[in-house]
């Protein structure tokens, strides 16, 4: 198995167990500028051979990412 598609299925089992936590419209990832690329390219994947929509991916640091998620910006934080 490819790690694409490794990555891809982690990614979804992911997914799928914070829908039975709870329901949102999409997966917001925010973090490191430094695995951005790579993100993207996960996110894509997911998109793509999956049926749930395009994970939403946001640069700005580590820093911002945690800022974030000490705010309460996105649900569930």
């Amino acid at each position: 198995m490819s790690f694409v598609k490794l990555t891809v299925s982690a990614l979804a089992v992911a997914a799928v167990s914070a829908t039975a936590a709870a329901a949102r419209d999409q997966i917001q990832v925010a973090g490191s500028s430094t695995v951005l690329p790579y993100a993207e390219i996960v996110a894509e994947a997911f998109g793509e051979n999956f049926s749930f929509p395009t994970p939403v991916v946001e640069s700005g640091g580590s820093s911002a990412g945690l800022k974030k998620f000490c705010e309460g910006v996105g649900e569930n934080t």
